[in-house]
């Protein structure tokens, strides 16, 4: 029987410079979706999976994200004063247990496999999850729960896993399929932005992970692979060179990019038709513009 998966690597050290000015004084993380900061939206995917503790990798300048989880009494305390309950049960989500929650510094920009390293003594002898707030996927059921529940089946290191067009292999870590399973594909191997007509399949890996204490292994090692920096890809790598499955993990969802502009404005309109109290509103609005465009045209 595998061990249960409690605890979650953040990499949140990250200076958002694609979306500068706004990042110059607010973390990416922060940055709201809807109503909501893209941080919350990877903490509920998180605790819907079984995670208790959460670490974050953060930097300097990111003192709002470590307040945006602190208790607000002051707030709550004016928001029950005027009997604004349902504003007082969305805090809820906000606040984190004491202890529940770790921030640690990383230093220099090495890369992510370095920022996971980063969270070594923390994490121990156990498996762990990583997730990239970046990607924000919406489905049924939470992406990361979905992998729990499969890693619990099959165990070693699995990544969430989707099919991208080869023209674009090179933003990706992309795998090399042993044998497709369908919902799941066992790897041989995986490789780190590779130009279009060298990547070895269209699967790509996203931004979550459930990884042995092995790989902070080897980590340690600090071999600097593509772009000079600490890649996780080639970590996970050395696991399958030593004989241990890794496993690709098609996900049930939709990604969005939300580390890219495009990215986040397209996850902001899927997000808000998706709000019953926004949904008329909006998709009138959004047939109307798309009229006036089309009339201009």
């Amino acid at each position: 029987m595998q061990r249960k998966v409690t605890k979650a690597v953040f990499p949140v050290a990250g200076l958002g410079t694609r979306f500068l000015p706004a990042t110059k004084s607010v973390p990416k993380e922060i940055m709201t979706l809807v109503d909501r900061p893209l941080i919350q939206y990877a903490i509920d995917e998180a605790r819907a999976a079984g995670i208790k503790e959460f670490i974050f990798v953060t930097s300097r300048g990111k003192s709002a994200l470590e307040d945006y989880f602190d208790a607000a009494p002051e707030l709550e305390s004016a928001l029950r004063r005027k009997g604004k309950d349902d504003l007082l049960k969305a805090l809820e989500q906000t606040n984190m247990d004491s202890g529940a929650i770790a921030y640690i510094r990383q230093h220099q920009a090495l890369g992510l496999g370095h920022a996971v390293w980063c969270a070594r003594r923390l994490i121990g002898d156990e498996p762990f999850a990583v997730m990239l707030p970046d990607d924000v996927i919406a489905g049924e059921k939470p992406c990361l729960q979905q992998m729990v529940e499969a890693y619990e089946e099959t165990g070693g290191c699995m990544v969430a896993a989707m099919e991208v067009p080869h023209e674009k292999a090179s933003a990706y870590g992309i795998l090399d399929v042993k044998e497709d399973m369908g919902q799941m594909v066992s790897v041989n191997g995986m490789v780190e932005k590779p130009k279009a007509d060298e990547a070895p399949s269209n699967l790509a890996v996203i931004g979550r992970y459930i990884l042995t204490p092995q790989v902070m292994h080897n980590l340690s090692k600090m071999r600097a692979g593509t772009g000079g920096e600490i890649q996780l890809t080639d970590a996970i790598a050395e696991e399958i060179e030593g004989g241990r499955d890794v496993y690709g993990y098609r996900f049930r969802g939709q990604r969005f990019d939300c580390g890219s502009k495009a990215g986040f404005l397209q996850a902001t309109v899927a997000f808000g038709l998706a709000r019953p109290e926004l949904r008329d509103e909006f998709s009138d609005y959004l047939t109307e513009l798309a009229a006036t465009r089309s009339a201009a045209q």
